[in-house]
C-alpha cells in the first residue's frame, strides 16, 4: 500500500483549460510551461515518479504541488519576485574608494583589488566587500562619459590583480557635482 500524497492537485475545469492553452501556444518560458505540464499530469492522478517524465525531479513534483494547493494556480507557475541586495558602496564609498586608489599604498608600489577591499574595511567605509565588488565599482566609475574628470589628476595608475598580473591603467574616475565634498 503506498502513501498518500499530501498535496492533492485537482484542477477546475477553467484552471485545465487555462494550462492546457498554455502548453499548446508555447509563448511562456520553458519553466512555466514544465510547471503547467506537471500539474496536468498531477490533475490525472499520476504518481510523483511518473509525473518525473516532464524532466524535474520528485522533489519539485512535490513541490509545485505543494505551491498550487497553498497559493493558487499562479503561485505554483510563477515564481515570486526577490528583494535586490542594495549596494555595498554607496556614493561616499565610491568617493573613498576613488580617493584611495589616487593615492600610493602604504609599503607597496601599487594597489591590489584585495588591498583596496581591505583598506575600505579598514577605513570603515564597509563590514565586508569583495576584490570582485571594488574593480567591478572601479570600472563603473572610470568608465562613465560626459563629465569633467577631476579625480587622479596626478595621472595614469595601475592596479596589480591578486595573481600578480596588472590591469589596464585606471582612468582618472569621474566625480559628480554632489559627491565634491564628500573627502573635505
Amino acid at each position: 500500500m503506498g502513501r498518500q500524497k499530501q498535496f492533492v492537485v485537482a484542477l477546475s475545469p477553467h484552471e485545465r483549460q487555462e494550462l492546457t492553452d498554455m502548453t499548446r501556444k508555447g509563448v511562456h518560458s520553458a519553466r512555466v510551461m514544465t510547471r503547467a505540464r506537471l500539474l496536468l499530469l498531477s490533475d490525472q492522478g499520476l504518481k510523483d515518479r511518473n509525473v518525473r517524465a516532464v524532466g524535474v525531479s520528485t522533489v519539485t513534483v512535490a513541490s509545485i504541488r505543494r505551491k498550487f494547493v497553498q497559493g493558487g494556480l499562479k503561485a505554483a507557475l510563477y515564481e515570486r519576485a526577490r528583494p535586490k541586495q542594495p549596494p555595498k558602496l554607496d556614493a561616499h564609498g565610491t568617493a573613498i574608494l576613488i580617493a584611495e586608489v589616487c593615492s600610493a599604498p602604504v609599503g607597496r608600489e601599487t594597489w591590489t583589488m584585495q588591498l583596496l577591499a581591505d583598506r575600505l574595511v579598514t577605513l570603515g567605509v564597509v563590514d565586508s566587500i569583495s576584490d570582485e565588488t571594488v574593480r567591478r565599482t572601479l570600472k563603473k566609475t572610470s568608465s562613465s562619459r560626459g563629465r569633467s574628470r577631476v579625480v587622479c589628476r596626478s595621472g595614469r595608475r595601475r592596479l596589480r590583480v591578486a595573481d600578480g598580473s596588472r590591469t589596464g591603467y585606471v582612468r582618472p574616475a569621474l566625480r559628480c557635482p554632489s559627491a565634491g565634498d564628500l573627502l573635505r
